[in-house]
């Protein structure tokens, strides 16, 4: 009789236990769905939000939209130049002079006409603009190219000009009279300078030194100084000059606004060519116009027509023959 009383308790317990966890697991089910369902939720609306944020930042200003307010100007492109923006200059290497073994100056021009030359007046990056724009912002200095006492050739730096009176140096000037407003008599006239034409800037003449640094074996020309080049008008009379300076930049200074300041490759886009390695690396043509000399002549004042080229091309062969002749085989 006792067995069979222990058994039905024991049924009964085991029957009270296992009704407790079957409430306990339907309850732990109901709370993970609705756990779950609102992450879905939370999931869904942060997409959408997301979503309609990207949209946002896709879709153009209205057409309606009032222009002096600032809006998000898109990106011209896929990806943003920031190379050229943070170009530094690489410094030259410190010449002394007791390692100078042999120098040569040199004036040489660079013809904007010519086809390997031609990048350099492109109307998306100009050369001449790029100096404009520093004389203009007072980050470079023009100076006078009018030969003085101390400056015979005008090419030594040694009156600066005044970015107004640089800018007047490539205008075009014209005379311009003035007259009485109530009489209408002539009291006077001036000259005008003209709007400036940055196409008319086909020259630039470089002043260089040719210097062998015998502490590093290196034969190397150094850019000094670089001049726009215009030609010279007479008022009523039809003559024939010759190109002149219009105002000499000092080379050094100017490295640090050309090196940041993208040259036009015809050939990719994506090369970051700067002005300044345009110098550096000697990628263009120029013919030599002038060599020190104990006459201080130019080759003009000594050949004619194609024989300057030709003593152009003597003068650099020459340069090139210098450093040959120094090693031995």
């Amino acid at each position: 009789m006792k067995k069979r009383f222990l058994i039905v308790v024991l049924c009964l317990a085991c029957v009270a236990s296992f009704a407790q966890t079957k409430k306990r697991s339907t309850a732990k089910k109901t709370t993970t769905t609705k756990k779950t369902a609102a992450k879905r939720s939370s999931a869904a609306s942060k997409q959408s939000s997301s979503m309609a944020d990207t949209s946002k930042k896709i879709v153009d200003a209205p057409i309606t939209a009032d222009p002096i307010k600032p809006f998000d100007r898109p990106l011209d492109g896929y990806y943003k130049k920031n190379n050229i923006i943070n170009n530094k200059v690489t410094p030259y290497a410190n010449i002394r002079e007791s390692d100078v073994v042999f120098a040569k100056r040199v004036w040489e021009e660079i013809d904007l006409r010519e086809k390997v030359n031609a990048y350099l007046g492109s109307p998306k990056a100009r050369l001449i603009d790029v100096f404009m724009d520093a004389i203009a912002a007072g980050e470079l200095t023009a100076y006078d190219p009018i030969p003085t006492k101390e400056d015979p050739n005008g090419d030594a730096f040694a009156t600066p000009l005044t970015p107004a009176k640089a800018k007047a140096k490539l205008a075009d000037s014209a005379l311009v009279e003035s007259f009485d407003k109530k009489t209408g008599e002539k009291t006077g006239s001036k000259m005008v300078a003209g709007e400036f034409q940055p196409d008319s800037i086909i020259k630039f003449r470089i002043k260089e030194d040719w210097v062998f640094d015998k502490q590093r074996s290196v034969w190397e020309p150094r850019i000094i100084g670089i001049a726009p080049m215009i030609k010279q008008k007479v008022e009523g009379a039809n003559l024939a000059l010759d190109y002149q300076p219009a105002f000499w930049i000092y080379f050094p200074a100017a490295r640090q606004v050309m090196v940041t300041k993208e040259a036009f490759n015809r050939n990719n886009d994506a090369t970051d060519l700067s002005f300044d390695d345009v110098f550096l690396k000697r990628l263009f043509h120029a013919y030599v116009v002038k060599v020190s000399n104990d006459k201080d002549e130019r080759i003009k004042d000594y050949a004619v027509g194609i024989d300057r080229l030709y003593e152009s091309e003597r003068i650099k062969k020459s340069l090139m023959d210098w450093e040959l002749n120094l090693w031995q085989y």
